[in-house]
């Protein structure tokens, strides 16, 4: 039976501005996933990419986002604090509660603090002068390399390196990559301040699923909080950065906007293996988001092995050996 392809928008939360991180900053990651596959030959998804319209008035496709047929919202929170209109918000609270797939993902200090008014989701998200992380412990300067970035500000690596990552608890199915050693995702992207994300109170449909260890002063961080379906809502994923999905951390070669000061590393380039888990994890997030099973893919690639080997050496030639 012919299943329909996952709608996908990937949206930003500024209008589109030359010499920021508006959406054509994601083409590898749109790219990626508009070139996935089904076990058919099929488009796995289809993906739609937009800046949200100016702010201060309702953005026409966020606010009518669960009257639509997308199946997922990747959010990339780019803002300085006015990236979502009310209407925007409940919108996408609606869209959830119909069982649409979420991953709200944004950066340092107060960068896309606009999520804090989506609620759900947005509680995870934690800034420097919203929706404040209350353990105060972790309101220390972690990134001393550009002083003008306060906390959060988490030191994973340079952008275009990777970041080894550490699963928390159970493995979850985004976390899972059958061509790795032990059948987990291990890599992310590394930048040199992540925002800090964390599991909302009273909220028993999310957990901590990953963290990452500052390359400075080696303190833990969470890299990704995952919300199960419920009667809340749908399939989401708080993510601590929008670094793991942008351009110039899968290829500083893609370019940044002027304002971006740190030297770019070449990591990333080097690790194929690397390279590898990333993309499986945009794959995973994709799946999972859409409420399909994340398959472990390894009895699929044995059984395609086994028929390129019959191809080859077929039942009916006669035995090597007589």
């Amino acid at each position: 039976m012919m299943v329909s392809p996952i709608r996908i928008l990937l949206q930003t939360t500024i209008p589109t501005v030359a010499d920021d991180w508006h959406v054509g900053r994601f083409s590898m990651v749109r790219d990626y996933l508009a070139g996935l596959v089904d076990d058919d030959g099929a488009p796995l998804c289809v993906v739609t990419a937009r800046d949200r319209t100016p702010p201060g008035a309702p953005d026409p496709v966020l606010s009518t986002i669960d009257r639509s047929d997308f199946d997922e919202l990747w959010l990339f929170a780019v803002d300085t604090g006015d990236g979502l209109d009310v209407e925007d918000c409940a919108a996408i609270g609606r869209f959830r509660k119909k069982g649409g797939g979420l991953l709200i993902t944004r950066d340092h200090m107060d960068l896309g603090s606009s999520v804090c008014t989506l609620g759900g989701v947005g509680d995870a998200h934690f800034f420097h002068s919203k929706h404040v992380d209350p353990d105060e412990t972790r309101h220390i300067i972690d990134d001393r390399e550009t002083a003008a970035i306060l906390w959060p500000n988490y030191h994973s690596g340079a952008n275009g390196d990777f970041q080894e990552i550490a699963i928390v608890g159970d493995p979850h199915p985004v976390l899972r990559d059958p061509a790795a050693r032990d059948g987990l995702v291990h890599f992310l992207p590394s930048h040199p301040h992540e925002g800090a994300v964390g599991v909302p109170p009273d909220d028993p449909s999310a957990r901590v699923i990953a963290t990452g260890t500052s390359k400075v002063t080696g303190r833990r961080f969470n890299i990704a909080v995952a919300f199960e379906p419920s009667a809340d809502g749908g399939p989401a994923v708080a993510e601590s950065t929008f670094h793991h999905f942008a351009d110039y951390n899968w290829d500083p070669a893609m370019g940044s906007p002027s304002f971006v000061s740190e030297a770019p590393g070449d990591g990333l380039a080097h690790s194929p293996e690397a390279q590898h888990a990333i993309r499986q994890y945009v794959r995973n997030l994709a799946l999972w988001l859409a409420g399909r099973p994340v398959e472990d893919r390894t009895e699929h690639l044995d059984h395609a092995l086994d028929e390129a080997l019959e191809e080859s050496f077929p039942a009916s030639d006669p035995p090597a050996i007589s």
